[in-house]
C-alpha cells in the first residue's frame, strides 16, 4: 500500500502533535490537525510556523474543529498529555477509524480499552521541544531508543503495527515496534515522573535550583527507588538505558542530569512553558505510579 493513501489526523495541535503534523506535510502525507481556540485560528491564519535552525519558516496544515463519526481516518494520533488522555479517547469514541495511536506517557491501557476498545494502538512520541508565540521549537529523537515507540497490547507484529512502521520510514523518523509496550511505559514513566522535583506551588524552579545539589539529589534518589519498584512489581526496565540508570550512582546520576541542564532545548523541555503545562500530568502519573506498584508487590 502507497503511504500517501492514508488519511492521518492528529488529535491535538500542541508540541508533539504540532512537529508530527510537521513532519508528515514536509513530506507530502495527507495529514489533518484537530485544533481549537487560538492555536486552530492561528494555524488557519499562519499556517504551522516552526524554527529551522534559527529561521523561522510555516507550512499550511489541513484543520478541523470537530471529529464528525464518519469522517474516517487510517490513523489517528492522540499526542495528549495522560491527565488529558480519557477525555481526548471519549471524543473520539464514536468516529468509525479503526486505529488509535496514543503517543504519551501511562502505565496501564484499562480504561482506554473501555472507550476504544481494540482499535487502541499504545505507543509514545520520540519528539520534544516548546511554542513559544506561536513558533514550534521541536525536535525528533536521532537514534532508535528516542524513536517514535509502538506496539499491540498483545506483543504481536500486526498488519497495522507493519504499515504505521511503513508510514514513518517514508518520512524518515526512527521508530521501534516494542514487544512489550506497557512495560517500556511503566519504566519511563519510572523516570519522567522525578521531573515533579522541579515543580514549586505555582509554577517551575529556575534553572541555578534546577541544577543545585539539593534538586539533583532528590532526582538521583526517586529515580533508583522507582526502577527498582518496577523491578520489583517483576516487570522488565525497557530499554536497557532505563534500567542501567537505576544501577549508576547517586553522584553519577546527578552528573548526567547538570550536563544535560546544561543544553538550551533539554532546559526548554524540562523547564519551559510545555513543562509548565505538564505538571498535572506529572503529578497524576507519580500518584497513579506509586498505587499500582504498591499492589504488585
Amino acid at each position: 500500500m502507497n503511504t500517501k493513501q492514508n488519511r492521518l489526523l492528529i488529535f491535538g495541535a500542541g508540541v508533539i502533535g504540532s512537529v508530527y503534523a510537521l513532519r508528515f506535510a514536509q513530506y507530502g502525507l495527507d495529514v489533518t490537525v484537530l485544533a481549537r481556540g487560538k492555536r486552530l485560528d492561528e494555524l488557519k491564519r499562519n499556517g504551522l510556523r516552526y524554527n529551522d535552525n534559527g529561521t523561522i519558516k510555516q507550512i499550511s496544515i489541513k484543520t478541523i474543529e470537530k471529529l464528525e463519526d464518519d469522517d474516517i481516518y487510517d490513523y489517528i494520533f492522540v499526542p495528549v498529555r495522560y491527565d488529558q488522555a480519557e477525555s481526548a479517547l471519549t471524543l473520539i469514541k464514536n468516529n468509525q477509524s479503526k486505529t488509535i495511536v496514543t503517543l504519551t506517557n501511562t502505565i496501564g491501557y484499562e480504561s482506554w480499552l473501555e472507550i476504544v476498545g481494540d482499535r487502541l494502538l499504545p505507543g509514545f512520541p520520540g519528539a520534544g521541544g516548546d511554542i513559544k508565540e506561536d513558533v514550534l521549537y521541536a525536535q525528533f529523537g536521532s537514534e532508535k531508543h528516542q524513536g517514535t515507540i509502538f506496539g499491540e497490547i498483545n506483543g504481536l507484529t500486526t498488519e497495522r503495527v507493519k504499515e504505521l512502521a511503513k508510514i514513518l520510514e517514508t518520512v524518515d523518523l526512527h521508530y521501534e515496534i516494542q514487544k512489550d509496550i506497557q512495560a517500556f511505559h511503566i519504566s519511563h514513566t519510572a523516570l519522567a515522573i522525578v521531573n515533579k522535583h522541579f515543580y514549586t506551588i505555582d509554577g517551575i524552579v529556575d534553572i541555578e535550583i534546577a541544577r543545585s545539589v539539593s534538586t539533583l539529589s532528590k532526582i538521583a534518589a526517586d529515580i533508583k527507588q522507582n526502577i527498582h519498584l518496577v523491578e520489583q512489581a517483576g516487570i522488565l526496565v525497557i530499554p536497557p538505558e532505563t534500567k542501567a540508570m537505576g544501577e549508576l550512582s547517586d553522584t553519577d546520576i546527578i552528573s548526567r542530569y547538570h550536563q544535560m541542564l546544561s543544553n538550551d532545548f533539554i532546559i526548554d523541555v524540562k523547564l519551559g512553558n510545555h513543562a509548565v503545562s505538564q505538571k498535572a500530568e506529572i503529578m497524576l502519573l507519580d500518584e497513579v505510579f506509586h498505587k499500582k506498584m504498591s499492589i504488585q508487590r
